[in-house]
């Protein structure tokens, strides 16, 4: 059922809170008057800083009674001579390294846990760090955001198709290309339909957006090969699509991924390190490829992945997986303990 908020104003809080605007999120009790922490260049007014619960952890603030319920975030008084400097490196898990020495932290009651649940969405939408600078006062001009919203500009049913056309690919020349589009989330995804359709299940793959490994050719992941490799496997089935979905960095944005590749530099691995940024594990959101597919009329596949979780994904949205197809890449000595991770840890099967 779509979601009752009105997505366009989650759109309008999203925009401003990457522009360094502060929002006002509403919930059932007090509400919280937010800047995000990452684009913010003034602190004053500010009281404090709301953080998720994983960089509440690192900071050792967990123990204290005000931060006690780990499903919540982390709200912290602010600490004397805050700036926009010491902020971000209290927010920023990748600063660690290079400013050590910070706090003791006090935290404080949270006044409101499903507002503060909804601004650590919105961050993740906006692609910023999940942390802000948290005021007692808002300008008449503040934007107002409440947490059904967030919900609406989640929605996937407002997809729909936006264009189409022939787009003959190396794979296979017989190609046409279909853009989707939300009356409210601007990201654009994409459907490769490959070969004539008939009646049978296609083989379709579902492809998050890597920057870094599609187009640069990034060995730290096997995306770019993974990507090349469905293609080469649809042309060759009877017919397919190719879902190229953008939700970057498993859905936490590319500079968040960035990141989380300079976390992994530091010895943590990829599950690890967007834990220690403040998101989940995967945080895509594989209902919009069950709405691209239910567009296009197609309710049974043959799914090519290594991820049961997509399987488990796609068929809670009412697709049909007929059939599991394996992926398989070779490593190299750049992304071997990558791939090693998604086996051990999130479960990877070939």
């Amino acid at each position: 059922m779509p979601a009752t908020g009105d997505a366009r104003r989650a759109a309008r809080a999203i925009d401003a809170l990457r522009r360094g605007w502060p929002i006002r999120v509403e919930g059932p009790k007090a509400g919280l008057t937010l800047t995000a922490v990452e684009t913010a260049t003034d602190t004053t007014g500010v009281t404090g800083l709301l953080l998720s619960q994983s960089r509440a952890a690192t900071l050792k603030l967990v123990n204290q009674r005000a931060a006690a319920d780990i499903a919540l975030p982390v709200l912290i008084k602010a600490p004397m001579g805050l700036d926009a400097a010491l902020a971000l490196a209290i927010a920023d898990p990748t600063m660690d390294l290079q400013y050590p020495m910070k706090g003791p932290f006090a935290a404080a009651p949270l006044p409101d846990a499903e507002a503060a649940l909804a601004a650590i969405e919105l961050a993740r939408l906006a692609g910023l760090l999940p942390a802000f600078l948290v005021s007692d006062t808002s300008p008449d001009d503040t934007d107002i955001v409440l947490a059904s919203d967030v919900s609406a500009f989640d929605d996937s049913s407002a997809l729909q198709i936006a264009a189409r056309a022939r787009l003959p690919v190396a794979a296979n020349t017989d190609a046409e290309i279909i853009a989707f589009r939300s009356d409210a989330d601007s990201a654009d995804h994409i459907a490769l339909v490959l070969g004539k359709r008939d009646g049978t299940p296609p083989v379709v793959r579902l492809h998050s957006e890597c920057l870094t490994g599609d187009v640069l050719g990034s060995l730290k992941c096997d995306c770019g090969p993974q990507l090349h490799e469905s293609l080469h496997r649809i042309s060759n089935a009877n017919w397919g699509i190719l879902l190229y979905l953008r939700q970057e960095g498993r859905g936490i944005g590319l500079i968040n991924k960035l990141r989380a590749y300079a976390l992994q530099d530091q010895g943590f691995d990829t599950v690890d390190a967007n834990v220690r940024l403040g998101f989940a594990v995967d945080a895509r959101d594989f209902s919009v490829a069950a709405r691209m597919l239910g567009l296009l009329g197609i309710g049974e596949i043959r799914l090519l992945t290594n991820n049961p979780e997509k399987v488990a994904g796609i068929s809670a949205e009412g697709i049909k997986v007929a059939e599991r197809l394996p992926l398989k890449i070779a490593a190299n000595p750049h992304n071997a303990h990558y791939l090693a991770t998604k086996r051990d840890r999130t479960g990877h099967q070939l």
